[in-house]
């Protein structure tokens, strides 16, 4: 019987690509990472303090870097380049768009002459327009890229509705979706928390549960990624664990559904346009698209989410 190499390569030596690895190897999920950097010496040196913590993990795994060359029998590559939003500048996730491209513009054609036939996960901010614009240059199958997106979003709504229930939040279903930053929305009627709708739960208890301002809970897990950012210069910890949670639900072939940023080709009445919503994650990439159903104020606040990443990877498309 032939035993497949988990092999993952992550193009990105810094905070989140360091700290995918990390996570990648301490759940166990990867056999052979290896790390590309335009900083040789950098990933070198990543390579190396992730391969002695190896020592005292419970799972063996091979870290190195390396080239391109190394993508060619990969079955996965993440995607980890470009700059951080400068918070001293009010810069937001989409105002890294002209830093990014220009860097994209060499990984896309470095993986193009690689030989790299797997499943591209990417993280690079702006997300969802980064995504379709490597998406859109390789020619690549849409159901074999995607980008992680509002999968940290989404956890950070459901430590915001923890915090305001004091329900803990393993225990409440609910999804941010469309952009990973300012245009993003929460479909709040299709929020359970221990299976129950919330929009029952408001009704049926006005004192406490219909209190709740949903908007500013919103807000609050919209805005954690610019306390974190603000407070230590980098998000690293929970992005590494969603990154994880993805590569899960492909190697082991979950069928898991995950708020992922994925192509849409009329679900949910948009065409050509990436965005976060439901889907079912397995060995093939993205097998399904779940599409909830929306309030016709949801929908609306989902397309202008939609229509926000469609003007800026037109604007991709001329830098």
């Amino acid at each position: 019987m032939e035993l497949q190499n988990r092999k993952i390569v992550i193009l990105g030596a810094g905070h989140v690509g360091s700290h995918a690895g990390y996570s990648l190897i301490a759940q166990g999920l990867a056999e052979e990472i290896v790390y590309i950097d335009i900083d040789q010496r950098k990933a070198e040196a990543q390579a190396l303090d992730l391969f002695d913590a190896t020592n005292y993990l419970p799972s063996r795994a091979k870290v190195r870097a390396g080239t391109y060359a190394d993508a060619k029998d990969a079955q996965l590559l993440i995607v980890a380049v470009g700059p951080l939003p400068d918070m001293s500048k009010g810069q937001t996730r989409m105002d890294t768009l002209h830093q990014t491209i220009p860097i994209l513009k060499d990984v896309v054609e470095s993986i193009r002459t690689s030989g790299f036939s797997g499943i591209i996960l990417s993280i690079s901010n702006p997300a969802d327009v980064m995504v379709h614009y490597i998406q859109s240059q390789l020619h690549w199958p849409s159901r074999k890229i995607l980008s992680t997106s509002t999968t940290l979003d989404s956890a950070r709504l459901r430590r915001a509705i923890a915090e305001a229930t004091g329900v803990d939040q393993k225990s409440i279903s609910a999804y941010a979706l469309g952009e990973h930053g300012e245009s993003q929305m929460v479909p709040w009627s299709a929020v359970t928390i221990g299976g129950k709708s919330l929009t029952k739960l408001r009704a049926e208890r006005p004192d406490t549960y219909g209190k709740l301002d949903l908007q500013a809970i919103a807000n609050r897990g919209k805005e954690a990624g610019w306390t974190i950012l603000g407070g230590k210069g980098s998000t690293e910890f929970g992005i590494a664990s969603s990154i994880a949670q993805v590569v899960r639900a492909i190697f082991h072939d979950e069928n898991r559904i995950l708020p992922v940023s994925v192509l849409l080709d009329g679900q949910y009445g948009q065409h050509d346009v990436y965005a976060s919503v439901p889907a079912v994650l397995n060995r093939n990439g993205v097998e399904d698209i779940i599409e909830l159903d929306l309030t016709p104020e949801e929908q609306a606040q989902f397309d202008r989410s939609c229509q926000t990443m469609k003007e800026n990877y037109q604007l991709a498309l001329t830098l």
